[in-house]
């Protein structure tokens, strides 16, 4: 790669590492639900209209956007909400790489090899360490909920995978249109309406900034630029890159909210690195069993045998 495309590589997985915390802070004051509807209303609104559609039947369309959008999305908020500390959670959400190897072999009848098989296995022990060793400042409710955003993100890739349409960025934002109607409308029913209106009508530069954030530069600025660096050089060159997404993350959510993780969760966490790290990563023109592209925002679309790598 060039100077030039590994700096944008490494922009990308910044962006990406630190939007986490941008996501945990902009939640003060703001019901998670309705918070994730007001994201996906910003992205699809330009977006909608300047991406044709993917040649897809609207049903396959619907059901991946309900995993990689929908499910992993509100899992992830709630986690947040419910405490799950932001630093941690960009390393637990790795996990969607390994759940995507197991669930394709079930689904798409695709057979891991001994590598994919080892990672599989570390990135399993890597989230019972964490899980059993984690600190008093980790709730077990938003641990559980940060597994299951990975594995709804896992589901979406499988059917990403099966879908196989070409255009990624055209999938994430054409599948993200069943969010906003439905999540508004549950934030209606379990916050009530006098706590959505409160939201509407006090919205903070802090909620205004982070929706903005996560929209316009982890979603559209932040996938765009993937595209392009993976239409340019072999995967192999590019999905390493993404292991320094848990990094920044860990390192933002230190500097700007004081984060610690306890000694059990970072040996978790580096054990389930580890097991993503041996599942994905491979020398170019070797194919990889499943195709997943990383990014910030939902599993991808890609042609069968492509290269398939870590998010988020």
């Amino acid at each position: 790669m060039t100077t030039r495309d590994s700096f944008l590589a490494v922009l990308v997985t910044v962006i990406w590492g630190m939007n986490f915390v941008v996501i945990d802070e902009g939640l003060a004051g703001f019901p998670p639900l309705l918070f994730v509807a007001l994201r996906f209303v910003v992205v699809l609104l330009p977006a909608l209209f300047l991406l044709p559609r993917p040649d897809v039947p609207w049903p396959t369309l619907l059901l991946v956007g309900t995993f990689l959008s929908l499910g992993q999305f509100t899992f992830l908020y709630l986690s947040l909400d419910a405490g799950m500390p932001a630093g941690l959670a960009s390393l637990v959400l790795q996990a969607q790489v390994v759940g995507t190897v197991v669930i394709a072999a079930g689904v798409l009848g695709e057979r891991p090899g001994l590598k994919a098989l080892i990672g599989v296995m570390l990135g399993a022990i890597g989230l019972v360490v964490v899980a059993v060793g984690r600190s008093a400042e980790t709730p077990l409710p938003g641990l559980a909920l940060a597994v299951c955003a990975a594995l709804s993100w896992s589901c979406g890739n499988v059917l990403s995978r099966r879908a196989a349409v070409k255009s990624g960025l055209a999938m994430t934002v054409w599948s993200a249109i069943v969010v906003p109607v439905p999540l508004a409308l549950l934030s209606l029913l379990i916050d009530g309406p006098a706590e959505v209106g409160h939201a509407l009508t006090h919205i903070t530069l802090g909620n205004v900034m982070s929706t903005l954030y996560t929209a316009v530069l982890a979603s559209l600025v932040g996938y765009g630029i993937w595209n392009t660096l993976l239409a340019r050089y072999a995967a192999a060159q590019v999905v390493p890159f993404t292991l320094l997404v848990p990094v920044v993350g860990l390192i933002t959510a230190w500097l700007v909210q004081h984060e610690q993780p306890g000694p059990f969760e970072l040996l978790g966490g580096l054990v389930l690195l580890l097991g993503v790290a041996v599942t994905a990563i491979r020398r170019p023109g070797i194919p990889r069993p499943v195709a997943v592209r990383p990014e910030d925002d939902a599993g991808t679309q890609v042609p069968p045998n492509s290269a398939h790598g870590v998010t988020l």
